[in-house]
């Protein structure tokens, strides 16, 4: 396998914003990604993104609701066809939607609802560069680069969604956005490299969710900005949930705090400027199973008779977007 296949991302390093002081690491930290024999149906995804059918997109737009590649006069007759079977191969997909084409991936979470709520809070982003904390397929990586950003760098350790990602940049070009199969623990500590770091839907699967948030500002310049997404509960300052099994049958959740809460955390992990945007129940509306993602989704997850709990009994999923800054 050629170095720029079995090292997606690499490329990063040669970016003009990219963190000088993670370039001596990042390619020892990819190569062993792939060195440990656990990935799993990465060849068969990535001979899946090489067998994509040549096209030149006529157009490209980063800022609709849809990451949009070409116009469905760009491709016709069996070769769309074909490139509909091979995205179909990369399920399930996560994040979107997608419009490569002409052809719509709609992807289980509508992502540009979440974005929606949180594009005029945050800080513009033109001219930034950024780092995506568990980034999924790249779907805000997209949005980031369409709102103006210099350089967005995407972590995920996921490799099906590395190879979703790897299928849009395929038509889209060359463009400064990279994701790297990489966790934040391979991202050097204090690095203070990023204008704006995002951490969404990542936080509650953190055993320990105050490292988290100290790991995110060392990656943070100093007056940076951290944009967090997380699960929320409601309730005072000093409550929290912490499921004794599944949450929404999900294994890996740990603490779920109340917005006070979460705020105490990331005052006491020495941010400042607190502020918390906006908080919004979680609804068939915007995650749901689809014929990109076709597994059980959030109807699946809630209980029957009364959807404000789970399944399991627990307050329904509400998720809260809070901005802080490096000091």
């Amino acid at each position: 396998m050629s170095e720029p296949a079995c090292w997606p991302g690499l490329a990063a390093i040669d970016e003009p914003g990219f963190p000088k002081d993670w370039r001596d690491t990042l390619r020892t930290d990819l190569e062993a990604v792939f060195a440990n024999g656990r990935h799993g149906r990465w060849r068969e995804w990535l001979d899946t993104v090489a067998e994509l059918p040549p096209a030149s997109p006529s157009a490209l737009d980063f800022t609709c609701e849809a990451v949009t590649i070409g116009a469905p006069g760009d491709i016709a007759g069996p070769a769309r066809e074909q490139l509909t079977t091979l995205l179909q191969r990369l399920h399930p997909w996560r994040k979107g939607p997608f419009r490569l084409f002409g052809i719509d991936i709609d992807a289980e979470w509508r992502s540009n609802l979440k974005w929606q709520r949180l594009q005029a809070a945050i800080a513009p982003l033109h001219g930034r560069r950024i780092l995506d904390v568990g980034c999924g397929n790249g779907y805000y990586a997209w949005r980031m680069l369409g709102a103006g950003a210099e350089l967005v760098v995407g972590i995920d350790p996921t490799l099906v969604h590395i190879a979703q990602f790897l299928a849009v940049k395929r038509y889209a070009g060359t463009w400064p956005v990279h994701l790297l199969p990489l966790g934040i623990e391979q991202v050097p500590p204090q690095l203070q490299a990023f204008d704006t770091v995002f951490s969404m839907g990542v936080l509650y699967h953190r055993r320990s969710p105050l490292d988290h948030l100290l790991e995110l500002k060392g990656c943070l310049r100093p007056g940076g900005e951290l944009v967090l997404e997380t699960l929320v509960i409601d309730g005072p300052e000093g409550q929290s949930l912490l499921p004794e099994d599944r949450y929404a049958q999900m294994r890996n959740v740990w603490f779920i705090p109340s917005c006070m809460t979460l705020v105490g955390w990331l005052r006491r992990c020495g941010y400042r400027n607190l502020r918390v945007v906006d908080v919004a129940a979680t609804t068939p509306l915007e995650q749901r199973a689809t014929a990109w993602m076709r597994f059980q989704s959030l109807t699946d997850f809630l209980d029957p008779h009364n959807p404000s709990l789970t399944c399991e009994g627990l307050p329904a999923p509400q998720r809260a977007v809070v901005l802080a800054e490096s000091p």
